[in-house]
């Protein structure tokens, strides 16, 4: 059976990011999940969590799927604070060895000393900006892509070694118009194009 650990990095902000999208996104990527045969194990840390606990989900997991605001052009500062408790305690043992390079082996390089070489992850976000923002020259994101503007936490899953499966986003979520039913229409539609 496939594993999937569903993270939820919303941080609570009241009135302004309460979590319900995040949660709902979830849900429907649980419910996936579920339907296509994997054993599903979750994490939401503004519910708090233990380290070790962490580890061991880590260790379990064969994808990653991270649910996450972007709260000033980044993760949520707990979310940033939980992947840098989890990230680093796994050394040796769970996430990395080393990073990479040898002394005596000049074509180990820097980024190759992952340990999660057979695991993958699958990054997901909720943005107040509309998409046309990305891959735009014009655009705020001065031409970046998603993935290019979210390149810290991409590399921090690649540096121990996890592969990326294509990101998901949403956008324009505080206009009124937003459609709820369609944000979630649009994950499944992404799940089924890239893990079936």
């Amino acid at each position: 059976m496939k594993h999937v650990l569903l993270l939820n990095l919303h941080q609570k902000y009241e009135g302004i990011a309460n979590g319900n999208l995040t949660r709902d996104l979830l849900n429907e990527a649980k419910t996936f999940f579920l339907s296509n045969g994997y054993e599903v194990k979750e994490t939401t840390i503004d519910a708090g969590y233990d380290i070790a606990e962490e580890l061991e989900k880590f260790k379990w997991a064969d994808l990653f799927f991270v649910q996450s605001p972007v709260y000033w052009m980044g993760l949520p500062w707990l979310g940033k604070k939980y992947i840098d408790e989890i990230f680093s305690a796994g050394v040796n043992t769970i996430t990395y060895e080393s990073d990479g390079r040898s002394r005596t082996d000049p074509t180990k390089t820097y980024g190759s000393g992952g340990l999660m070489k057979e695991k993958r992850y699958m990054l997901s976000f909720t943005y107040n900006c509309p998409e046309s923002e990305f891959d735009n020259p014009k655009g705020f994101f001065d031409g970046l892509s998603l993935d290019e503007a979210n390149v810290a936490l991409h590399k921090t899953f690649q540096f121990c070694g996890a592969i990326a499966y294509p990101s998901f986003s949403v956008h324009d979520i505080y206009k009124s118009e937003f459609d709820i039913h369609h944000a979630l229409s649009d994950l499944t539609t992404h799940l089924n194009t890239n893990l079936k």
